[in-house]
């Protein structure tokens, strides 16, 4: 079994570690686009052509499946991935988990790129999914940058700018950028009030990495004998994970694999 998951940046490691604690025996491939992120900003049209070139690099290892571990890819690129590669290779694609966070009640804040943060595509699924709780969006300019960099200054300014804009009364932070997952614990201290339940911190790695299993047919075997083969595509090119991806619990997990060129 090989899966492959594309992002960005190292936004990617969130998923792909839940893969592998869902199928250690899985064979991974991570394609990221350094030279091209941030995708963020960009145009719908330069994500699109961006997200396929990554996709591309990665289809080229004949994976099993494709995980587009980017919000603003899913948003963007997903039916011109779909387009290109499905059936021969099952696409999936990362939505906010606004659906599992509003389901606690609320209040709920969203905290995702400035660009997603008020767009059709986020508003339409509060609409959806939490038309009867109180949501608040919280745009969090810088961050996603910062965690890709490892800039531990940054990454705490940024956290800080947008636990300021966030309720003391939320229950539940929907973390609507893959890179966020990596900073999840400095996220949680930052809006938790003194004296209350801890907040809920909701993710979609985890349920990404369960939707790819299912699309090949696949159950989870935690206790499967480890894979030692990892991929690490740079914009294209066979390299190894970054030094900022060490920084991280996720990255360090996958770092136990060798990595093959």
């Amino acid at each position: 079994m090989k899966i492959a998951l594309m992002d960005s940046g190292i936004g990617l490691l969130a998923a792909a570690a839940a893969v592998r604690r869902l199928r250690p025996d899985a064979d991974l491939v991570l394609s990221s686009d350094p030279d091209g992120m941030p995708w963020g900003p960009r145009t719908p049209e330069y994500v699109t052509e961006h997200a396929l070139g990554a996709a591309r690099a990665a289809a080229a290892h004949r994976p099993d499946a494709l995980i587009v571990a980017c919000n603003t890819a899913s948003v963007h690129a997903l039916p011109a991935l779909r387009a290109e590669l499905e059936p021969g290779i099952p696409v999936v694609g990362t939505v906010p988990a606004i659906k599992p966070a509003a389901a606690g009640g609320g209040p709920v804040a969203i905290w995702a790129t400035p660009a997603t943060t008020g767009s059709p595509y986020q508003r339409n699924l509060i609409r959806e999914f939490a038309g009867s709780v109180d949501v608040t969006e919280v745009p969090c300019p810088g961050l996603a940058d910062a965690v890709q960099h490892a800039d531990e200054d940054a990454v705490d300014r940024a956290i800080g700018a947008a636990a300021a804009l966030t309720p003391d009364d939320v229950r539940a932070v929907v973390l609507g950028c893959t890179h966020y997952e990596l900073v999840a614990e400095r996220i949680r201290a930052a809006v938790q009030p003194a004296g209350l339940p801890p907040v809920v911190l909701h993710g979609s790695a985890g349920a990404v990495a369960a939707q790819a299993l299912r699309r090949i047919g696949a159950a989870p075997a935690p206790a499967a004998t480890p894979s030692t083969s990892l991929a690490v595509l740079l914009s294209g090119r066979p390299s190894r994970l970054p030094d900022a991806a060490l920084t991280y619990v996720e990255g360090r997990l996958l770092a136990t694999v060798a990595p093959t060129g």
